[in-house]
């Protein structure tokens, strides 16, 4: 911004200086010439006033002293010089004077100025002055010369002073840049100072605002996720203890149901477990430790989920195809990934639902795939709170996308005809 503000400055000061030195340096030149003329027209006007109308018959002619680097000569109706200093003939302007008129111009790399000698309405000679053109031209250039060293300081000067003005400008902006680097590192309680630079403090002042409105935002987010593992793991703990102590208990009756309900809770402790551990993750890759041979997280996946597809006259078929049985999946988030994946299909898809595992080397594939279509675009169906289309875009697959980032994996829509969603999660063998 600095070299902007700079850039803008010397720029802006270049074209007046340019607007005005060059009338200005037409100006000096037209100003000395002219000044010149009137000099030489001046002394051959004195000199004109001393000429006697006489001289023609002998009498001494007395012209004025002329300054330095200037000739003055008298000349007769017949151009020649009878007096003074010049060109043993008159020249042009000579010639021209005799009509009774004051003539100048440039002949012979001198300036001249012609001024006629009058009696009884009759001219009777000419006075001519004149000077060196080269000397009025070094005046000219010397004036160029000052005139350029003056716009050269004006220049100077308007560089420094933009340096300075781009300074005060920039560096609260650098120091508002600064603090919102250290939030982006986590750092929240930073805040912009104020300046000298009223829209830049409204910047800072709205920046603080924000970020004030941020930090708190943030803190009701992680009370309330405290709040929650407290208020959700202690009654699902009580509740697992209450029904492990119940099948401890000789009552063949209830042994059925309470497994049952057992692992209903079970299933529900791992499930608040994931969405808090998912609250604390921030969006950032952190792979839950690998637990459970992907073999056996298909049986448990088949066992919990045959009944509800059997109640709807629809099959489930798992198969590891070409994965070997022993390898490591973290069975938590998978399972849950799954979950959502599964009730997806029973709710939306049609068909037979198929959940099958291939080998990527470093990584695991799970297709989960219905003989439905998906009618939602795909850049939609992952979209946090947008339902319809057949194909169950709500929270549920929201979820199980960022359950899959934290793993450092990625779950996306493989295919729409038939409906196959792909789940990909980094693995090692035993």
């Amino acid at each position: 911004m600095r070299q902007r503000v700079v850039r803008v400055a010397v720029t802006a000061i270049l074209v007046a200086l340019i607007l005005l030195a060059l009338p200005l340096a037409v100006a000096i030149r037209s100003s000395l010439y002219a000044d010149q003329r009137d000099t030489l027209e001046r002394a051959a006007l004195a000199g004109a006033v001393r000429v006697n109308p006489d001289y023609a018959s002998g009498d001494p002619v007395e012209l004025p002293a002329p300054v330095a680097g200037m000739r003055l000569g008298l000349y007769d109706p017949g151009l020649r010089l009878k007096a003074g200093a010049g060109p043993r003939t008159g020249d042009d302007e000579v010639r021209r004077s005799l009509r009774a008129v004051v003539t100048s111009g440039e002949s012979g790399g001198q300036l001249v100025v012609a001024v006629p000698v009058s009696h009884d309405e009759r001219v009777i000679g000419v006075v001519r002055a004149s000077s060196e053109v080269a000397a009025v031209r070094n005046r000219v250039l010397m004036g160029w010369a000052a005139l350029l060293g003056a716009a050269l300081l004006a220049l100077t000067v308007a560089v420094l002073v933009a340096r300075r003005q781009a300074r005060a400008l920039a560096a609260p902006l650098e120091d508002l840049s600064r603090h919102c680097r250290a939030v982006t590192d986590g750092e929240l309680t930073a805040r912009a100072g104020p300046s000298t630079i009223a829209e830049i403090d409204q910047v800072a002042r709205t920046h603080n605002d924000m970020l004030h409105s941020l930090s708190e935002l943030l803190r009701h987010e992680r009370d309330f996720t405290a709040n929650a593992s407290h208020q959700l793991r202690t009654p699902l703990t009580g509740l697992q203890l209450t029904l492990e102590a119940g099948l401890g208990k000789d009552d063949s009756r209830m042994r059925a149901s309470l497994e049952e309900a057992l692992a209903a809770t079970r299933r529900l402790h791992g499930t608040v477990e994931e969405v808090l551990r998912l609250a604390g993750a921030h969006g950032v890759p952190h792979p839950a430790a690998p637990d459970r041979p992907v073999a056996r997280l298909l049986e448990e996946t088949e066992e919990r989920w045959h009944g509800f597809f059997a109640q709807d006259g629809r099959r489930l078929e798992c198969a590891t195809l070409d994965a070997p049985a022993d390898v490591l999946v973290p069975a938590g988030p998978v399972t849950e990934i799954l979950g959502v994946l599964l009730d997806n299909a029973r709710a939306h898809g049609r068909g037979t639902v198929r959940v099958t595992v291939r080998d990527l080397d470093d990584a695991l594939a799970l297709d989960v795939t219905d003989e439905g279509t998906a009618a939602v675009e795909p850049a939609r169906m992952f979209t946090r709170g947008h339902t319809g289309g057949g194909t169950g875009t709500g929270i549920g697959l929201a979820l199980a996308r960022d359950l899959a980032v934290t793993l450092g994996g990625r779950l996306f829509l493989a295919s729409g005809d038939p409906t196959t969603f792909t789940l990909l999660v980094p693995v090692r063998q035993v």
